[in-house]
């Protein structure tokens, strides 16, 4: 059986068809309510280490709190825009799926089938 740590918005409906496509599946899940329980700056570096992507690739741009923050400002550093994720955790792109030392963002929720 598949260990998996889903990140997750139950309020989501891609988390939702994620969660119930790795139950499917029949892994073992670890949901993670980030709104709720925010990822430290460590989980989120491992995080995009393991997706391969910087962190403004990571963040839902269009979310109100990206502009009004002024995130899309290209001199923001990689731990400016993770301190914006911590303080603002809407703003994590959702759901993100951890298995088997890699990662994979469930957009769409088979995304997640290759690292199972």
């Amino acid at each position: 059986m598949t260990q998996v740590t889903i990140y997750h918005n139950p309020r989501c409906s891609k988390s939702r068809e994620t969660l119930a496509l790795l139950e499917q599946q029949g892994c073992e899940i670890t949901i993670v309510e980030y709104l709720k329980n925010v990822p430290s700056a460590n989980d989120i570096r491992d995080i995009l280490a393991k997706l391969n992507i910087d962190a403004r690739e990571l963040m839902r741009t269009k979310e109100e709190e990206y502009q009004a923050q002024g995130l899309a400002s290209p001199a923001l550093t990689q731990a400016q825009l993770i301190a914006a994720m911590i303080a603002t955790p809407k703003l994590i792109e959702r759901p993100i799926v951890l298995a088997n030392q890699r990662a994979a963002l469930g957009r769409p929720p088979e995304n997640v089938l290759t690292i199972l």
